[in-house]
């Protein structure tokens, strides 16, 4: 009987001391949480996301970011590091380019280069014959890590955000690994960073953003909307920013949409100056409740991955002005298709982006 007790005396050390003591690879930040607004209001649960036609991807996961190019053409990216062109009905399907990445957000410039943010290999031009040229991998001699979203300015410019300067996606198992450790963890590392293709210069726009993700610009082009998914908000930032700490006092940066209903990720414009915005995943009472509690935050990452407080799958997406004001709301509360990033609007579809569906999800307008 005294064997079998110090043998669970043990087990329960052993087990005490593991979730206690071992070494895990964020450094988690307190920080205050607001209270989740629940859906109501403009968020009033609803069913206008639900009953998606479907566009099948030959076997291809994550339409991420679908866009039309100058050709006419439909491009999305998927988790194979291709990226399709269709026409606008799905037809005619191949690959146009492979990057041996993972695209997460593009752009087309006005010679009609596709311009990618890979997560993997940085910012990338693909030419219309499908050639890929790195455009910066680097700012300031440090390596940009986690390259997520893009928008090309008239002006040529290029503005894309760094999701994180703390997890790289090609080092911690891939984007959604590496995206749940940066959140965890609440550093703020993430940063909007300009390439100019006149100098090829790269230069910070912004830092301080709690996984800095999808980027719109202004009709004027003289702001930059920008999510930041991990504290559920959207940001208005000054172009001309230089080197701007969203978290110190300033008129070049302010929070336009706070304390979202979930985790925002692409932002899309839409017709009529509508910003599309997707939320990936709902709030999770249980991640609000750690948000004070670094040190618990820690003790979940040393529990098998199922145990990981991952919110449940609900397809949201909203339309916003430039002035802050929500114009639409299209939920689907049975999350059939899940992580639904963003809009791609067109004068009779709506095209829904996911980093996850085995399929390009429609709805007729």
């Amino acid at each position: 009987m005294k064997k079998i007790l110090y043998f669970v005396v043990g087990v329960v050390g052993c087990a005490t001391l593991y979730l206690l003591l071992w070494p895990v690879p964020v450094s988690p930040v307190a920080w205050d949480a607001p209270t989740a607004p629940g859906y109501q209001g403009p968020h009033v649960v609803n069913k206008r996301l639900s009953g998606l036609n479907m566009i099948n991807l030959q076997g291809e996961v994550g339409p991420e970011h679908i866009q039309f190019g100058r050709d006419g053409k439909l491009y999305t990216t998927v988790a194979s590091g291709n990226i399709l062109r269709m026409e606008a009905d799905g037809s005619a399907q191949e690959v146009f380019a492979n990057t041996g990445g993972r695209v997460l957000g593009f752009d087309f410039d006005a010679q009609g280069n596709l311009i990618a943010a890979d997560a993997i290999k940085g910012l990338l031009s693909i030419a219309p014959d499908a050639k890929v040229t790195v455009l910066t991998d680097m700012v300031n001699g440090d390596p940009i890590r986690y390259a997520d979203a893009v928008v090309v300015a008239k002006t040529g410019k290029m503005y894309f955000s760094d999701a994180s300067t703390r997890f790289a996606p090609k080092d911690w198992g891939g984007t959604f690994e590496a995206s749940v450790l940066d959140i965890l963890e609440q550093a703020s590392t993430g940063r909007i960073l300009e390439y100019d293709p006149a100098n090829k210069a790269t230069r910070l726009v912004a830092t301080g953003l709690s996984f800095a993700n999808g980027v719109a610009l202004s009709e004027d082009e003289q702001s930059l909307f920008v999510n930041e998914t991990g504290k559920y908000r959207v940001w208005k930032i000054a172009v001309n920013a230089n080197e701007l700490d969203v978290r110190a006092p300033g008129t070049q940066a302010q929070v336009l949409l706070d304390n979202l209903p979930g985790y925002p990720d692409n932002l899309m414009r839409g017709l009529d100056g509508k910003i599309w915005l997707g939320f990936a995943k709902p709030r999770n009472p249980t991640v609000d409740d750690m948000a004070g509690k670094p040190w618990l935050r820690s003790l979940t990452l040393r529990l098998p991955r199922v145990l990981w407080p991952i919110p449940k799958a609900y397809g949201h997406v909203i339309a916003f002005t430039e002035d802050g004001k929500v114009v639409a709301d299209l939920q689907d509360p049975s999350g059939s298709y899940p992580e639904t990033t963003a809009i791609t609007e067109t004068k009779d579809r709506l095209y829904v982006q996911s980093l996850h569906a085995h399929g390009l999800g429609w709805l007729p307008k």
